[in-house]
């Protein structure tokens, strides 16, 4: 026999190695990976699969239905490290339950529906590292139920019924969430969880927090006090210089005080969204230097010039800006609604920034100097040899321009006294002054003011050159200049461009690619009377790479006012075959009533007859040949279709209605 054995054993070895399902069979509706992992996802069975292979260390058994566990079914997995049971029906967790898997290092049991945690639930998990009780509909949870996990790293409980929470001591815990239960604010005989580095009570609904109980925290580095009823920053915080990552959002704090950040140096991920915040100050340039990601969402910001710094300081320091599309814009009203991070530099309203040049003059100085708006004031001294009744106020306020009589223009003026194209006037009060014009200014117009294009426009951060813009807009159109993006990208093989209606429900982006050889191209079928993005990548590279994005609003379709001129060349074709047909009907009309006036005449008698159309026949005249009458109707001349321009001939039944009401502003949150 035994060199029978001898012979047989490669044979078997390699039908093992052949078929490794004959040594290690996989449980039915379940599919294993190697001899390590096993899962059973969505089997719908209210059992837990049986026949499992006693070697694997990973069992995903998820969203299958399962209601109830017992020992049996974890017989012989002394080697499981990771269990998920997530998204079934368990309502409850039997004593001794998890007692074989003496080794289980991962317990998952989130979205189930147990109830209480008993005394013996997680009996004889010494190991356990990890476990996840989210999103149950937990009540009660035994003081003692976790006394046994002193290896315990992460325990998440957010998401329950839980009013009480039982005394942790964990002394390698490192993450605890208790997110959106019911529980008071822990004290510190609560947790005694000395390593503890992330803790999370956001959705609590706390009116004060137990800042001996964040102090005692040496190494948190993150904290979520989201979604909960404080008034006044904690401020325990303002020593957190290890804090990484900070949620405030949700709560009433009121003006936030930035002072109270200026020792978080580290902070790398900020949540103040809810805030109520109209503004940003640029401090947070310099408050914040290793900021990666900064979450501002609902709040009613007043996007006017002190934010313009902010888009630009977003992308020049690559910061991820969380819930972009719930960052908009709640006052002016020309900027109501939009998404903050895509506005422009233009968009801010920002002064136009000037250049000046100061012109030397030998005038003589002036007494009293005051500036406006639109016009430069001087008090001046006449010259001696002028009209020695002229008055000199000693009013050191003279007369603004709008009181200057055109009639009182001076003829005493000194000669050349206003520079630069500037008119020299004499008020009611005697006083001489300079009228500049809109491109200079100063007493007596010698300063020059060159009014720098907006392409050219200063900021912190360099010029603001566009490399794509609207260049012409319609009701239903934009016409993009591309110009300068393809100029600088030569070699590009073409243009992405992708485009969003900001205004209506729909933002889907719509995506067209253009050869190189269209630097302009115009954007067709879209909304009247709404806001577009619009955005130039390189063809054939990723979306967020060289992308270069505007906005323009397209014209909003109205009804020309009563009386206005329709200049419009297709009316004016229309109405000239008008007049002609009506000049014919009247010729027509002329030479009937000769025909039936001699007609008349050659009759015996001179009776009066009536003039017959079918006597007109027989003299000649072809009735059908006449043109038959039409009504014109004044329709608009441009109405939209289905997103696309064309003109309405005005000669028809009826007028195509026009629904040209402002929808409903979209809610900026």
């Amino acid at each position: 026999m035994k060199p029978f054995l001898m012979l047989r054993l490669p044979l078997l070895l390699y039908h093992l190695l052949l078929f490794p399902s004959l040594g290690n069979a996989c449980p039915k509706d379940c599919f294993c990976v190697g001899q390590d992992t096993t899962f059973c996802a969505g089997r719908r069975d209210t059992r837990m699969p049986t026949d499992v292979p006693a070697t694997i260390g990973r069992l995903f058994v998820f969203k299958n239905g399962i209601e109830i566990l017992s020992q049996e079914d974890f017989e012989g997995l002394s080697n499981l490290e990771m269990l998920d049971i997530s998204q079934n029906k368990l309502t409850e967790l039997p004593d001794y339950v998890f007692r074989p898997l003496s080794s289980l290092h991962n317990l998952d049991l989130s979205s189930n529906q147990i109830v209480h945690i008993s005394r013996h639930s997680f009996a004889g998990l010494e190991h356990l590292e990890r476990l996840y009780l989210f999103s149950n509909l937990i009540e009660s949870i035994h003081s003692a139920a976790f006394n046994g996990l002193k290896q315990l790293l992460e325990l998440k409980l957010q998401g329950n019924k839980l009013i009480m929470m039982p005394a942790l001591k964990m002394p390698h815990l490192l993450l605890l969430d208790l997110g959106f239960n019911s529980i008071p604010s822990p004290e510190p005989d609560d947790l005694q969880t000395p390593k503890l580095e992330s803790l999370k009570l956001g959705g609590l609904g706390l009116s004060s927090l137990n800042e001996e109980l964040l102090g005692s925290f040496s190494n948190l580095h993150e904290l979520d006090i989201s979604g909960n009823h404080l008034t006044v920053f904690p401020s325990v915080l303002r020593e957190a210089k290890g804090m990484v990552t900070l949620s405030l959002a949700g709560n009433p704090m009121g003006p936030v005080n930035w002072e109270d950040f200026e020792k978080m140096a580290e902070l790398q991920d900020l949540d103040i969204s809810n805030l109520s915040l109209q503004g940003l100050p640029e401090s947070l340039t310099q408050l914040f230097p290793h900021l990666k990601k900064l979450t501002v969402a609902e709040n009613p910001f007043n996007c006017l010039c002190n934010l313009a710094w902010f888009p630009s300081w977003l992308r020049i320091k690559q910061i991820q800006l969380g819930r972009t599309e719930e960052t908009r814009c709640h006052f002016p009203p020309l900027n109501a609604g939009k998404v903050l991070e895509r506005l422009g530099q233009g968009d801010f309203g920002c002064p136009t920034t000037v250049k000046t040049r100061i012109v030397k003059t030998t005038a003589a100085p002036p007494v009293v100097i005051t500036s406006s708006q639109s016009t430069t004031h001087a008090v001046l001294h006449p010259k001696p040899s002028d009209n020695s009744s002229t008055k000199i106020s000693n009013d050191p306020s003279p007369t603004p321009s709008a009181s200057v009589d055109p009639d009182l223009r001076s003829t005493s003026c000194p000669s050349n006294i206003c520079l630069n194209g500037g008119t020299c006037w004499l008020d009611h009060q005697g006083n001489f002054e300079c009228i500049c014009l809109p491109e200079t200014s100063g007493t007596y117009c010698e300063i020059e003011e060159e009014i720098l294009a907006p392409e050219d426009i200063p900021t912190e951060f360099g010029i603001v050159d566009p490399e794509i813009a609207a260049s012409g807009v319609t009701i239903s159109s934009i016409v993009l200049d591309l110009h300068r993006y393809i100029d600088m990208r030569p070699h590009i093989r073409g243009v992405r461009l992708t485009y969003r209606n900001l205004s209506g429900p729909d933002k889907r982006p719509k995506t067209l690619n253009i050869p190189p050889s269209y630097p302009e191209y115009t954007l067709r079928g879209l909304q009247s009377n709404s806001t577009y993005s619009v955005c130039a990548s390189p063809l054939n590279e990723p979306e967020d790479i060289d992308s270069v994005c505007t906005e323009a609003q397209t014209v909003s379709q109205q009804r020309p006012p009563t009386g206005e001129r329709l200049e419009n060349p297709k009316l004016t074709t229309m109405l000239i075959p008008a007049v002609a047909i009506l000049l014919l009907l009247i010729l027509v009309a002329v030479a009937v009533g000769v025909a039936c006036y001699m007609h008349k005449k050659k009759s015996k008698g001179h009776l009066d007859l009536e003039c017959d159309p079918s006597q007109l026949e027989l003299e000649g005249v072809d009735i059908g040949a006449l043109p038959q009458k039409q009504e014109i109707f004044s329709c608009p001349s441009a109405v939209q279709n289905g997103s696309l321009d064309y003109e309405v001939p005005l000669m028809q039944d009826h007028c195509t209605a026009n629904n040209n009401t402002s929808g409903l502003k979209p809610s900026y949150f």
